[in-house]
């Protein structure tokens, strides 16, 4: 009777890290498989879009016309690359302007942005209010689109240059807010005090300290700044008159225009121009394929860095 008892009291009092727990969070092997089977269904369909595109732009116009969208051409034809960048044609020239403005645009948005927010995110900066304001201002109220003009063509005079590409999309307030906000919850003041009691200035607390916590921060302005200025043809129409400085998105809008005139006036361009070798929805294609081509692979670039800045940097404790 003694020993049944003992038996069970040892049973109750049983430790805690003995048992056998289940955890929670574990997902049934169903349930595991069925999610799995869902992502990928999914991420099939997300890429769909995007396979019928790069299909189509190396299709035939003939074909594409007769037996439209496929998953598989009936005849594979290159003429709508030809035609983008055949000889005389800008677009390769419009291309390396997308490119060098993008980077340099890009570049200096990261610096202005990070420069700019960092101060504001600093309780003992005593103009914080003032500068966040300022910026926050021009977030509601612009200039409007006379003033735009006449700065950048009689003040700047940035027209007909590569500058006229990024340089006026190279600043935002709004990213501003963003890092100001970002460097307040991943930069705590206990970091930067134990950097100035160490002897460190404020610059090499910024580029020591601040930037490797800040890389995810960063990467995500990166990333929005260089699609913004890749995708942007608005400079170009307002401020480039020289062929030479076209972006690759104006450049293609004007050749699509053009063809559509071609096109559309084909009963009087008799003789002038062949008609049937004249791409139009096989181009429109493959337009899509070279202005979007670049991003897509830009982005597991961008990638790496949200997931290494993750863990940069921590307070020891």
């Amino acid at each position: 009777m003694a020993t049944s008892a003992k038996l069970e009291s040892q049973q109750v009092y049983k430790p805690v890290s003995a048992r056998k727990e289940r955890d929670v969070l574990a997902l049934s092997p169903a349930a595991n498989t069925f999610l799995n089977v869902l992502l990928i269904f999914f991420c099939i369909v997300a890429l769909l879009p995007i396979y019928v595109i790069v299909i189509s732009s190396i299709t035939s116009e003939a074909s594409l016309t007769a037996n439209g969208y496929r998953l598989w051409p009936e005849e594979f034809s290159g003429t709508a690359y030809r035609f983008l960048f055949s000889q005389g044609s800008i677009v390769g020239t419009a291309y390396m302007n997308t490119i060098i403005s993008t980077v340099a645009g890009t570049v200096m948005a990261v610096v202005m942005v990070a420069l700019y927010a960092y101060p504001l995110s600093r309780d003992n900066f005593k103009f914080g209010t003032f500068f966040t304001f300022y910026a926050f201002f021009t977030m509601l109220f612009s200039g409007g689109l006379v003033a735009y003009y006449m700065v950048a063509r009689q003040i700047l005079m940035i027209q007909n240059s590569l500058w006229a590409l990024f340089l006026p999309s190279a600043f935002s307030p709004f990213w501003v807010i963003v890092m100001r906000t970002f460097y307040r919850a991943n930069v705590p003041n206990e970091i930067i005090e134990a950097a100035r009691m160490d002897g460190a200035n404020e610059w090499r607390t910024f580029i020591q300290i601040v930037l490797p916590l800040s890389v995810p921060g960063l990467a995500t302005v990166a990333l929005f700044s260089a699609i913004g200025i890749w995708n942007n043809f608005f400079n170009a129409l307002l401020l480039v008159d020289d062929a030479r400085y076209y972006s690759l998105q104006f450049t293609i809008y004007t050749t699509l225009n053009n063809i559509r005139f071609l096109l559309e006036n084909a009963d009087k361009m008799q003789g002038l121009v062949n008609m049937s070798e004249l791409p139009s929805q096989t181009f429109r294609m493959a337009m899509a394929v070279v202005t979007v081509g670049p991003i897509i692979l830009a982005y597991p670039f961008f990638q790496r860095y949200f997931i290494k800045g993750l863990t940069i940097g921590a307070i020891k404790g």
